[in-house]
């Protein structure tokens, strides 16, 4: 997994409350996690191929065939000749999960119809629902599927066969013995007709187009023979070089035909009109395949397997390129220790190309690679404004391959600082927020092992609930008052309301104004259940209100009877 930038557990709630603490020991040397970026190692989005298993049980691979029914991996193999005890040439039939051979068909019939062990040189086409028709050395034409005792082939008639492939039809398939080539029939071997060519090597079919290109590497053409006449049509000059043959290819959306020549690959246009040229540096272009899905080509490339030359080094390379302007559009794929000395690689893409599956001639392997995309992401979380005590529910989403993991994170400085949030892992984060949350800001950060890509912030806003209960309070305000005392100018006043104080509590109220020190009175003074200045705070203010009309009448008896004495008194004096 590719590292995430470090930070510290912050809890669910009260987050800023807590990383404001920690922000403001920063003067003192106390660590602060470092700043998040919107994307890290990767950018967002990018595809790789990454390598996963190698299988090493089918011998020495000379061609692959994924069967686009039954889903198997067919390789034709000859003997290694490291494992000589065993004779794995054949026809293996492997789960391409886990490379775990299903069946192998060793057996063919030869020349005269007797069966023996043959080495299957190239896979030429699968057989509805399942298995394959093959090429076997030195003249053979096999069938088989998983599981056969042995394959049924025949032999075409003539010279040695140089190359081969699928047909025009079904039924059919094409040879080159040398310049000429043949159209047979599958079952018997059997010659429908030919064409004498100058010269020729490897050959591709565009049965769309009605169509085959042929390539004469010596003489550094290509042939167009029409399907319908058997003859040619089109001469296409090839660039000068040395000659080294590489593969004919067609690309059957396009009908571009792609030739792998010297260190390079030459692309024309299905009429034969050059489309451009892809370079290999010091490598050797040897197979390459096409996905239809996403319009893709896959070339491998190989060493030339002698260190001695400039830039050889052992290792050969898978790259791909978009079919409609030959983009590359991953990172060349490194392939160690694939060169020319033992054979041409061979490559088959999983629709939709999401493995591919290369050879190893040389050490006997078949590597497995998987596609693999950096974390995208596809929804941001919402800016959120709620009352405190309200829950909070923020969700993002990305897209990557392998599915991205996701930590949601907290700052509580405006974005410079970021810090995990303990146990919010999940695409959709709920909490419930304190007023000291206020402020913060929260993101996703996405991750897989191709890289790290966070979303955009939400800004969170939290303000103190309306709860009241009493007269008329305004929002905002965290307090509930209860009936204001009896008063008056001295007297009886009105019934208490809630006035706001200046901190956003309620302060209980008398009735009307009067003077200052006397109870139920006005705006000024120490009173109880008076103005102003007798404010409460949290929700004390309501028990206080509840409090205050026993406490006035009390008062006003007090009163009273003080009146009454002082009157008295009077009395006796002027006695």
């Amino acid at each position: 997994m590719t590292p995430r930038h470090p930070l510290t557990p912050g809890r669910a709630g009260g987050a800023c409350a807590a990383l404001a603490l920690v922000l403001a020991s920063a003067a003192t040397g106390s660590p602060v996690s470092a700043a998040g970026g919107e994307g890290a190692d990767a950018a967002p989005g990018t595809v790789a191929y990454r390598s996963v298993a190698q299988f090493a049980a089918a011998g020495k691979p000379r061609d692959l065939l994924l069967h686009p029914d039954s889903k198997k991996l067919y390789v034709g193999s000859d003997d290694l000749p490291e494992t000589a005890d065993v004779n794995e040439s054949g026809l293996h039939v492997l789960d391409p999960a886990d490379g775990k051979v299903r069946s192998t068909v060793g057996q063919a019939p030869g020349p005269t119809g007797t069966l023996g062990r043959r080495a299957v040189r190239r896979l030429l086409a699968p057989l509805p629902g399942d298995g394959a028709v093959f090429f076997y050395p030195l003249r053979g034409i096999g069938t088989a599927k998983d599981g056969d005792a042995a394959a049924a082939g025949a032999w075409v008639p003539g010279a040695a066969v140089t190359h081969a492939t699928a047909g025009l039809t079904p039924s059919t398939v094409l040879v080159a013995q040398g310049s000429v080539l043949s159209e047979v029939e599958t079952a018997t071997a059997a010659i429908r007709r030919s064409v004498a060519l100058k010269g020729g090597d490897g050959f591709a079919v565009d049965a769309v187009r009605g169509a085959v290109w042929f390539t004469d590497f010596g003489n550094r053409r290509m042939y167009r023979i029409d399907a319908t006449t058997f003859t040619v049509t089109t001469t296409v000059e090839l660039p000068a070089g040395e000659g080294f043959a590489g593969f004919t290819e067609v690309d059957p959306e396009t009908g571009a035909v792609w030739v792998g020549l010297d260190a390079s690959v030459v692309v024309h246009d299905a009429t034969g009109k050059r489309l451009g040229v892809l370079d290999g540096g010091a490598d050797m272009p040897r197979a390459a395949d096409f996905d239809r899905t996403t319009h893709e080509a896959f070339v491998v490339w190989q060493d030339a397997g002698d260190t001695s030359q400039p830039g050889s080094d052992n290792n050969g390379s898978l790259t791909v390129h978009r079919t409609r302007d030959l983009r590359e559009v991953v990172k060349p794929v490194v392939l160690p220790g694939v060169h020319v000395q033992l054979g041409s690689a061979a490559v088959a893409v999983e629709p939709g190309g999401a493995a591919v599956f290369v050879s190893d001639p040389v050490a006997g392997k078949i590597t497995r690679l998987e596609r693999a995309m950096s974390p995208r992401v596809t929804k941001n979380p919402a800016d959120q404004s709620v009352t405190a005590g309200t829950r909070v529910s923020l969700t993002a989403e990305a897209e990557g391959t392998p599915p991205p993991t996701v930590v949601w994170q907290v700052s509580a400085d405006a974005g410079r600082t970021w810090r995990a949030v303990e146990g919010a892992t999940s695409p959709t984060y709920g909490f419930t927020p304190a007023l000291s949350d206020s402020g913060c800001r929260y993101r996703a950060e996405f991750a897989n092992d191709l890289g790290t890509v966070h979303t955009t912030p939400a800004a969170l806003t939290v303000t103190i609930a309306d709860t009241t209960t009493g007269g008329g309070g305004d929002a905002g305000s965290a307090t509930t008052g209860g009936s204001g005392s009896t008063g008056g100018s001295g007297s009886t006043g009105s019934t208490g309301s809630t006035t706001a104080g200046s901190d956003g509590a309620s302060a209980a109220t008398g009735g009307a104004a009067g003077t200052p020190g006397t109870v139920g009175g006005g705006s000024a003074g120490a009173t109880v259940g008076g103005g102003s200045n007798a404010t409460a705070t949290g929700g004390a203010l309501a028990s206080t209100g509840v409090a205050v009309a026993p406490l006035a009448g009390s008062a006003l008896v007090l009163t009273a009877a003080g009146w009454a004495l002082k009157r008295r008194a009077r009395q006796r004096s002027d006695g």
